[in-house]
């Protein structure tokens, strides 16, 4: 396999992205970075903040820029948000321009890993579980259309699926 030079971590919330991509961004020799953190540092506001105030429609429009602008940088590895793929837009922007890993993660692992995080505003309203489940249904199919490679996450720490990537990527 030829050097990667762009690669972009793709699944949902609680599957290890940002932790994961880390790792393996270190391993690969690659920048880091998270579209999450990237929308933070140019509004000055988190996410919670801008679902408030802009609901998740602007939130959506704010990400695709992101996607649009970062996923054009060589040496780049980026983890994304887990409704990244719910727009057309940012799905071909990933598959065309990179190589496209879709971290798999039970909704049962969902919970146990995002229980307590309360940053996430999806998972604010109703039965978490049942909202997992509801994306999972809704996206995973989007998920397995873009990636080049699929790996599972349950109960693996993240170095562990990182050093298995490498393995499987070389």
């Amino acid at each position: 396999m030829p050097p990667l030079h762009r690669v972009f971590l793709v699944g949902p919330m609680g599957a290890g992205k940002t932790t994961i991509g880390k790792y393996l961004a270190q391993r690969l020799n690659l920048d880091f970075a998270d579209t999450d953190t990237e929308i933070e540092r140019r509004t000055g506001a988190d996410i919670p903040w801008i679902f408030d105030v802009e609901g998740e429609e602007g939130f959506r429009n704010r990400e695709q820029q992101v996607v649009e602008e970062m996923t054009l940088q060589d040496n780049l590895l980026l983890a994304t948000g887990g409704g990244v793929v719910v727009r057309p837009e940012n799905r071909r922007a990933l598959s065309a321009r990179g190589f496209v890993i879709y971290l798999h993660a039970s909704v049962e692992e969902q919970v146990k890993r995002t229980h307590r995080d309360r940053r996430r505003p999806l998972l604010q309203e109703g039965d978490p579980e049942e909202v997992l489940r509801a994306l999972m249904l809704q996206r995973d199919e989007y998920y397995r259309e873009i990636a080049d490679h699929v790996i599972n996450t349950d109960d693996c720490s993240p170095r562990t699926v990182a050093q298995q990537l490498v393995k499987e990527l070389q």
